[in-house]
Parts: structure tokens; sequence; C-alpha cells
């Protein structure tokens, strides 16, 4: 199969073993071509398997309503393939505490619609469930607003900033995470 010839999708869905080896060289930071292959093969089981993304996601927050166990249940699911111990740091795992910020970041973008930056084309995940995509400037900025009190950036501190922001928004809590985000990135507070 042709790289080129495919939409990524295709490829995920249609990839045989020989077709992954023009990953051998591939390398970024600490993410290796045995990783990147790992995720493209739980891509494709979860796609072959398991509905899709958006099916195992939304089908977890049916069953349990809350993101946490949403978010334990995708870890389940995304490493269900046999991996060498070391691939699994690059997956978070709010068991061990994670703050989960990449996945969480992905599903506001999926979940929320706001037609300039989150697409909105998932339905059955109302936007009240979501958490924050808790990073460094998020983090910084919600400590000096007093809005998180949480010194680490780990589970504990998106359950506290999550539920302070649904103080100010139920509906639509995580609205403010690009705020935040941008008053640590590019502002000054």
């Amino acid at each position: 199969m042709q790289l080129m010839d495919y939409a990524p999708h295709d490829f995920v869905m249609q990839a045989e073993d020989q077709d992954y080896e023009r990953f051998c060289n591939f390398k970024h930071r600490t993410f290796n071509s045995y990783d990147c292959v790992y995720f493209l093969r739980s891509l494709a089981n979860i796609y072959r398997h398991h509905g899709g993304l958006e099916t195992v996601f939304t089908r977890a927050y049916q069953k349990h309503q809350d993101m946490f166990e949403v978010l334990k249940e995708w870890y389940s699911v995304f490493t269900s393939l046999p991996a060498e111990a070391r691939v699994l740091r690059h997956i978070a795992n709010v068991e061990k505490g994670s703050a989960a910020k990449r996945v969480n970041m992905f599903l506001r973008w999926m979940v929320r619609h706001d037609g300039d930056v989150d697409f909105g084309l998932w339905k059955d995940i109302p936007t009240s469930a979501l958490l924050i995509p808790l990073d460094l400037h998020t983090g910084n900025v919600s400590r000096q607003l007093g809005l998180l009190t949480r010194n680490q950036n780990d589970r504990k501190a998106v359950e506290e900033l999550t539920a302070r922001l649904r103080e100010m928004d139920p509906v639509d809590p995580i609205r403010y995470d690009f705020s935040l985000f941008g008053l640590g990135a590019f502002g000054e507070i």
C-alpha cells in the first residue's frame, strides 16, 4: 500500500505488517517507531473491533456518566494489545494520577463547538461533562487567579479546577481553557 494513496483513516484500517515498516526510522523526542506502530495498531483495533474512537468514548460516557471513568475505559481499550511496558508512558493513565491533558484536549475539540477552535463533531457527550486540559500555563494562571490551590498539575488538580470552572458555567466549563492557556503562554497576569 502506498501511504500517499490513502487517507489516514484508510491507512489505519487497511495497513498490514509490511506497511508499518515505513515507520522503522521514525522518532520524535522519546516517541520512537515502536511507539508509533503501537498507536497505529491500537487505533486499527479500536476502529475494527470497538466501533471507532467516538463509539469508545460515547459508550463509556453513557455507561459511567463520569469523565474520569471514561478516561480509564479508553486507556483500557487503547492498551488492550500486547505492548512493551515502555510504550505505556506515552498514554495518559488517570488511575496513576495523570492529568490526561492531550486526551482532554482531544475531547474538547470533538465535543465543544465554538466555530473557531473546537469542531463539535461528537453530539452524545455533553460539554458539561468535559474536563480541563490542564497544562503548565493553564495551571499557573489558575493558581494566580485563585481558581486552583493544588501545586501539581495532576488528576486531582484537574478535578479541582474543573469543579471551580463548573461553578462559573455548569453547561460549558471548559470554555475558559483557551483564555487561561493564552494568559499563561502569551500574556502577563
